[in-house]
């Protein structure tokens, strides 16, 4: 065998060792690449949430709407935040998922110390319409903070008590469910449904309800009479707004 044969063997041999163990990572670890892809540490960046939509993804959400199930809020099983999650999860950067989102939805990014912890950067908040300045610091980080598009106090009254502890934390950490938002908004909000809170951007409300749509047929939850009528009145302005993120349920 020539030198250049052996080479070419090695070269071979070599990547295809690099695969198996990315390959183990990646099957014992199957949480990582969508976190390392979120960082931008897997390829390319999670674009954001404007653009987030995959092209297998085109289920209209008025047609999902209606194959959800529709009962008024549980009543009977105490909700916890901490029965969904106490901090938030690391991902495969070492990173936790807050600054995953951050990173997804800002712009103009500064990371600290050359970690991913986000030190400055723009928001374009999908609720107000309004540009935030994000800056890191304890009087100051509360001006972007992240939502869970569907309230977790409200996944629960509306079948999460259901789910299993495993399931009731994705739902906590799934970047379907997150959005980076400002503050204000975001308190105000609170654990508000569809039919008692939209936010005030009012370009943003069918793809806020088509989320929080999406996220009720992912983990099975359901929506109360009101909140259904809320959603269709919205949808109704956008017959043709899609789910996002159920392209494999």
């Amino acid at each position: 065998m020539s030198r250049r044969a052996r080479y070419r063997l090695r070269r071979l041999s070599a990547v295809a060792i690099v695969a198996l163990v990315f390959g183990a990572f990646i099957f014992l670890n199957p949480k990582a690449y969508e976190y390392a892809s979120l960082l931008g540490l897997g390829g390319e960046k999670m674009p954001a949430y404007k653009d987030e939509q995959s092209k297998a993804d085109s289920l209209l959400a008025k047609d999902v709407l209606e194959n959800l199930a529709v009962k008024e809020k549980d009543a009977q099983h105490k909700y916890y935040r901490k029965l969904f999650y106490d901090n938030w999860g690391e991902t495969a950067s070492g990173c936790n998922t807050r600054e995953a989102i951050l990173t997804r939805d800002l712009t103009n990014i500064k990371y600290k110390n050359g970690s991913c912890k986000v030190e400055t950067g723009t928001l374009l908040d999908p609720y107000t319409g309004k540009t935030i300045q994000f800056v890191r610091g304890e009087s100051t980080s509360g001006a972007v903070q992240i939502d869970h598009v569907v309230a977790l106090s409200n996944a629960w009254a509306t079948g999460a008590f259901n789910l299993s502890p495993d399931e009731r934390y994705e739902i906590s950490q799934d970047p379907l469910n997150l959005l980076a938002v400002d503050g204000p908004a975001n308190q105000e909000k609170s654990d508000q449904a569809a039919d008692t809170w939209l936010p005030s951007n009012e370009t943003f409300r069918c793809q806020y309800v088509a989320r929080q749509i999406s996220v009720k047929y992912k983990y099975h939850l359901w929506v109360t009479p009101a909140e259904k009528l809320a959603m269709q009145k919205v949808l109704a302005t956008c017959p043709s707004e899609t789910t996002r993120g159920l392209e494999n349920h």
